[in-house]
C-alpha cells in the first residue's frame, strides 16, 4: 500500500516534467524495471497437461494390462502396451500444450495500448512498454496501464472495484493527502493499474509498473486457477464417460462370451482389455481443445481475436447480431458535406481526411460575404469544441488521430480557411465538458483574444443542442428561438440522405468565467447551425449481409445516429427492404414498457439514438425471445450489453478497454465483414468436431462387432490385443487431429443456426455410425475368413484382417469429411495434413507387415500382391456404401422440396 510519504518520494524522484521522458531514458528504464506486465506462469500449464496424460483412466487400464501380461509372461505383449501408453502420452502432450501455447499468443494481439508524453509528444504504445517516469494520459473508457500519480484532472472518474471493492466510481484530485496510512480507496491523487476511467480526462506521473503495483502485489498472492471447460466440452466429457462405461461392459461381455465357449482366460482378458482401450475416443478431450485452438487461430488470421473460449462454439449458433453502425457497417471516414446556418444550406466538396475541397453555396457560388460570419461561426464552432486532430506524415499522408467524426469537422474548417493551429492561440482553451453518450454533446470554453469575454463553443445531437437554445443565429442577428421542432424537422430533412447530423452552439460570457459545468450549460445558448456528414457503407459490407440472410442470421442496426441516418444506410446495404419503415428512438424506448420492448424486437431492426442502456434492453428482451444474441460495443458504458449477451464484441480500433475486457471477442479492424467470418469459423469448429466424433466412433463400434460375431460363431478371433492397440494408434493417432483442419465446406453459411441444446450426435450421424460399423467389421470378417478358407495359417490371416480394417478406416476419414455432399466433390489436397496423415498411416502399416522386427512384435506376416488387391477391393466397399447413403438422402430432400 502506497502511504504518502512513499508517494511524494515518487513523485519526486521520477519527475519527468510536462514534456515527459526521452526515448532513449524509456528505453534504458524498460530494461531496468522490466516489461509492465503481471507474470504468468507457464510451466504450471506444461506440468499439468504431463500430469493430465498420467491420470486418464485408460492409462490405468494400459498399466494394469501390461502388469497383468508380465505375470503370465507374455513379454512381448506387455511391451507393446507400455509402448502405446508412452506413444498416447507423448501425442497427448505435444498436441495439448501446442494449442494451449496457440492460444496464448493470441493474447498478445490484444494487448491493452496507453498513450504517453515523450518528447513532448502523445504516443500510442502497448501498456507492457510503459515505465517508471512516463507521462500517461487518461481518457473515459480507458484502462490504467501502470500506477499513477495523477497531477492533472478534469472531472475524472475512476472505477476501482477491481482493487477496492467499492462499486461507485471514485472522483479523482491532485491534491497532496495529508493522512499517514490512507486506504486504498481514499488515495484520491493516485490511479492504479488495471483499474478503468469512467469519465473526464486526466494525465499521471508513472511511479510503479508490474509487479510493483498494488494489482501486481495482489496477483503474487493468487494461485493459479485452471480455467473451466467450454459447456460442449463438458457435454463431450460427459459423452465420453458414459460411453467408456458402455465399452468396458461390452469388453466385461466379450471376456464372459469367450470364457463361455472355451477361450483361455489370459487371451480373453488381453482381448477385453485391448478391446476397450480400443473402443473408447479416449483422444476426443484433446482433439476438441486443438479444434478450439486452430479456430481461435483462424479467426485471429480473419482479425477476429477470441478472449473467451466457449464463444467459439457459441458464434456458431448465433441468430442475431446487433451491431453499431458507424466504422463496423461503414468505413468511418467521415466526409462533412452539407453545411446550413443562418438560413443558407452550403455544399463541402471532397472526400475523406484530405483537406482538399470548396465550401459553396447552393448554386455552386462561394459564401456571399453577408453570410460569411454565420459560416465561419460554425466552422470554428465544430474546430474548436473537438479533442481529435488531423495529423499529417509523407509515408501515410493524412489520417485521424481520434474521433472520425470529429476530424471532419477538422477538415471542413481547413476547407473553409481555418488554420487549426493558429485558431487555437486566438481562441485558447480554458476549459472544457467531455463528450459522453449520457450528455450526448461536448462543451469548451475558449479565451476570446479580438474580445473583452469567453466563449462557450457546444457540438452534439441535434434534438439534445437544440432543447439547450433559447435564440437562434440568422442573417440579421440573434433571434429568439421559438419554434424548436421546426428546426429539429431541417435536420432531420438533412439526414434523409444518410447524413449524420451535429448541431452547434455558442454563448458569450464574461471574463471571469473560467470553469463550466452542465448545470450552466441547461439553456441560453444561441444554435449557429448544422453540420451534415457522409460516412460511406464498407464494401464487403453488402456481401456480409446478403451473406447472413442465407445463414439465417437476422442482423440489427443499434446505434446512437439518427434514425433517418441509421435508416438510409440499411436501405443501402439491404439490411432492410425499402418499404420497412420500422424503427425505434431512444425517446420512444424509454416511453416504453419490457413487455412492450419483448413484441417490437420480434420485428424491428433499427434502434436509432440509443445510449448504451438502452442497447442492454434490447440484448435481455432478444434472449428472452430465445434469441441467441452477439452484440458489438465500444464505449465504457456498452459493457453491461456486451457482458449480457451471448457474445459480446468489442471494436479493436475505436474500443474502449472497458470495452474490451468486457468482450468475448474483438474485431481487430471494426468491420461488420470480421464478425461473420468469425461466425462461420465459429460453424466450422463445432462441424470438425462432429467429424471427429463419427470417426472415432466408427472405429470402435466395428472393433466391438467384429469380437463379438467371432465370439458367437466360434471364429478364432480375428485380431490379437497388441494388434488391436496398433489400430488405435495407427488410425486414431493422426487421422483425428487432421480433421480439426478442415476448412468447412462452402454451405456452412447457407444453413441456419444450430439451436444451442442440438444434440452432438445427431440422428443422421448415429443412422450412418451404424451403417459404417457394421461394413467395416463384415468386410473385415469377411477378407478373414476367406483367407482362413485359402489354406493361410493363423497369423496371416489376423495380418489380412488387420491390414483390412486400417485401410477401411483410411478410406472412412474421407468419408466424413462432410456429411452430405459427396467426397468427390470435395478438394482431396484441402486439407493436405489430412492426405499426408493417411500417406504416414499407409507406410506404418506397410513397416509392420515387411519389417522382421515388427513382424515378431505384431505377429505379421508378409501379404503378396493379391491379398492387397482383396484388401483394397473389400476395403473401398467403404466409400461406395456411404456414397450411396448421402445420393439417396440428397435425392429424398430434392423430392421433399418438391412437393412443398
Amino acid at each position: 500500500m502506497y502511504h504518502q510519504k512513499d508517494i511524494n518520494e515518487l513523485f519526486q524522484g521520477f519527475n519527468s516534467g510536462p514534456e515527459g521522458i526521452s526515448r532513449v531514458e524509456a528505453l534504458n528504464l524498460l530494461e531496468e524495471h522490466g516489461p509492465n506486465t503481471i507474470e504468468s506462469e507457464i510451466e504450471f500449464s506444461i506440468l499439468q497437461a504431463v500430469f493430465r496424460q498420467f491420470t486418464d483412466p485408460l492409462i490405468y487400464i494400459l498399466l494394469v494390462a501390461a502388469v497383468f501380461t508380465a505375470v503370465i509372461r507374455h513379454f512381448i505383449d506387455m511391451w507393446v502396451i507400455l509402448a502405446v501408453v508412452l506413444i498416447n502420452a507423448i501425442i497427448g502432450f505435444t498436441q495439448e500444450i501446442k494449442a494451449e501455447q496457440a492460444i496464448r499468443s493470441l493474447t498478445e494481439l490484444s494487448a491493452p495500448r496507453a498513450h504517453v508524453i515523450r518528447e513532448g509528444n502523445v504516443m500510442e504504445i502497448d501498456s507492457a512498454h510503459v515505465v517508471p517516469s512516463d507521462v500517461v494520459t487518461l481518457t473515459s473508457g480507458a484502462r490504467i496501464p501502470a500506477d499513477l500519480r495523477l497531477f492533472e484532472v478534469n472531472r475524472l472518474e475512476i472505477n476501482e472495484s477491481a482493487l477496492t471493492g467499492e462499486s461507485l466510481g471514485s472522483s479523482k484530485n491532485t491534491d497532496p493527502i495529508m493522512e499517514k496510512h490512507p486506504a486504498m480507496g481514499d488515495l484520491r491523487n493516485m490511479a492504479f493499474m488495471g483499474t478503468l476511467v469512467l469519465s473526464g480526462r486526466g494525465k499521471g506521473l508513472v511511479v510503479a509498473t508490474g509487479q510493483a503495483t498494488e494489482l501486481g502485489k495482489i496477483s503474487e498472492q493468487v494461485r493459479r486457477v485452471k480455467p473451466s471447460p467450454t459447456p460442449l466440452q463438458v457435454q463431450l466429457e460427459n459423452f465420453s464417460r458414459w460411453l467408456g462405461y458402455i465399452i468396458i461392459s461390452i469388453s466385461a461381455l466379450a471376456v464372459l462370451l469367450g470364457l463361455a465357449f472355451g477361450r483361455p482366460l489370459a487371451e480373453m482378458l488381453l482381448t477385453g482389455i485391448a478391446l476397450a482401450v480400443g473402443a473408447i475416443p479416449e483422444g476426443l478431450p484433446v482433439v476438441v481443445t486443438i479444434t478450439f485452438s486452430i479456430g481461435v487461430k483462424r479467426m485471429a488470421g480473419k482479425n477476429a481475436i477470441i478472449r473467451r473460449l466457449p464463444a467459439v462454439e457459441t458464434l456458431g449458433s448465433t441468430t442475431v447480431i446487433a451491431s453499431d453502425k458507424t466504422g463496423t457497417m461503414t468505413k468511418n471516414e467521415m466526409t462533412v458535406q452539407l453545411i446550413s446556418c443562418a438560413g443558407v444550406t452550403y455544399r463541402v466538396s471532397g472526400i475523406g481526411f484530405e483537406p482538399e475541397g470548396e465550401i459553396t453555396d447552393e448554386n455552386g457560388e462561394p459564401p456571399n460575404p453577408k453570410n460569411r460570419e454565420s459560416l465561419e461561426l460554425c466552422l470554428r464552432a465544430g474546430l474548436l469544441s473537438n479533442e481529435s486532430r488531423l495529423v499529417f506524415e509523407e509515408e501515410q499522408g493524412y489520417y485521424p488521430e481520434g474521433d472520425p467524426t470529429e476530424v471532419a469537422l477538422i477538415v471542413a474548417a481547413m476547407k473553409g480557411g481555418f488554420d487549426p493551429e493558429t485558431q487555437s492561440i486566438l481562441y485558447p482553451t480554458l476549459d472544457e465538458i467531455p463528450f459522453e453518450s449520457d450528455l450526448m454533446y461536448m462543451a469548451t470554453l475558449h479565451k476570446d483574444s479580438h474580445g473583452d469575454g469567453n466563449l462557450i463553443y457546444i457540438k452534439g445531437a441535434p434534438e439534445k443542442v437544440i432543447g439547450m437554445c433559447s435564440s437562434i443565429l440568422t442573417e440579421d442577428g440573434e433571434e429568439v428561438l421559438n419554434d424548436r421542432e421546426s428546426i429539429i424537422e431541417k435536420s432531420l430533412s438533412m439526414s434523409g440522405d444518410g447524413l449524420r447530423i451535429l448541431a452547434f452552439a455558442y454563448r458569450r460570457e464574461q471574463v471571469d468565467v473560467t470553469a463550466i459545468n452542465p448545470e450552466m450549460l441547461q439553456d441560453g445558448l444561441t444554435l449557429i447551425g448544422f453540420q451534415g456528414m457522409m460516412d460511406p457503407p464498407r464494401d464487403e459490407v453488402f456481401e456480409a449481409i446478403a451473406q447472413a440472410k442465407r445463414s439465417g442470421v437476422r442482423v440489427m442496426m443499434v446505434t446512437g445516429d439518427h434514425q433517418t441516418t441509421a435508416a438510409a444506410i440499411a436501405r443501402r446495404i439491404k439490411m432492410i427492404e425499402e418499404d420497412d419503415l420500422h424503427a425505434i428512438t431512444g425517446r420512444e424506448l424509454d416511453e416504453m414498457s419490457d413487455e412492450e420492448l419483448y413484441d417490437k424486437v420480434g420485428y424491428v431492426n433499427i434502434f436509432a439514438r440509443v445510449a448504451p442502456l438502452h442497447k442492454l434492453r434490447i440484448v435481455q428482451q432478444l434472449m428472452k425471445r430465445g434469441e441467441v444474441v452477439a452484440v458489438t460495443g465500444d464505449g465504457v458504458n456498452d459493457s453491461p450489453a456486451l457482458k449480457a449477451a451471448h457474445i459480446g464484441i468489442a471494436m479493436g480500433k475505436g474500443g474502449t478497454d472497458a470495452a474490451k475486457e468486457t468482450s468475448d471477442m474483438i474485431v481487430t479492424d471494426d468491420n461488420f465483414a470480421s464478425i461473420l467470418a468469425a461466425l462461420k469459423e465459429g460453424r466450422v469448429v463445432y462441424d470438425n468436431i462432429r467429424k471427429v466424433i463419427l470417426f472415432l466412433l466408427s472405429t470402435g463400434l466395428a472393433q466391438i462387432i467384429l469380437i463379438l460375431v467371432s465370439l458367437l460363431f466360434g471364429i478364432p478371433l480375428p485380431l490379437l490385443p497388441a494388434q488391436i492397440l496398433w489400430l488405435n494408434l495407427v488410425t486414431n493417432g493422426l487421422q483425428d487431429v487432421a480433421l480439426a483442419f478442415e476448412p468447412g465446406g462452402d454451405g456452412l453459411l447457407d444453413k441456419p443456426p444450430r439451436q444451442r441444446d442440438e444434440a452432438v450426435i445427431s440422428r443422421l450421424m448415429m443412422e450412418r455410425l451404424v451403417l459404417i460399423g457394421i461394413v467395416i467389421a463384415l468386410g473385415t470378417l469377411f477378407t478373414f475368413i476367406f483367407s482362413i478358407n485359402r489354406g493361410y495359417n493363423i497369423d496371416h490371416a489376423r495380418t489380412v484382417a488387420l491390414t483390412t480394417i486400417v485401410l477401411f478406416q483410411l478410406f472412412n476419414v474421407f468419408n466424413v469429411r462432410s456429411e452430405k455432399e459427396s467426397i468427390f466433390r470435395t478438394r482431396i489436397l484441402s486439407n493436405p495434413f489430412l492426405f499426408y496423415s493417411v500417406v504416414a498411416s499407409v507406410i506404418a502399416q506397410i513397416l509392420i507387415i515387411y519389417v522382421p522386427g515388427f513382424q515378431f512384435v505384431f505377429r505379421t506376416s508378409a501379404l503378396p500382391l493379391q491379398d492387397w488387391l482383396l484388401i483394397i477391393v473389400v476395403a473401398v466397399t467403404i466409400l461406395a456404401v456411404v456414397e450411396g447413403e448421402k445420393a439417396l438422402r440428397r435425392s429424398m430432400v430434392a423430392k421433399k422440396e418438391e412437393t412443398l
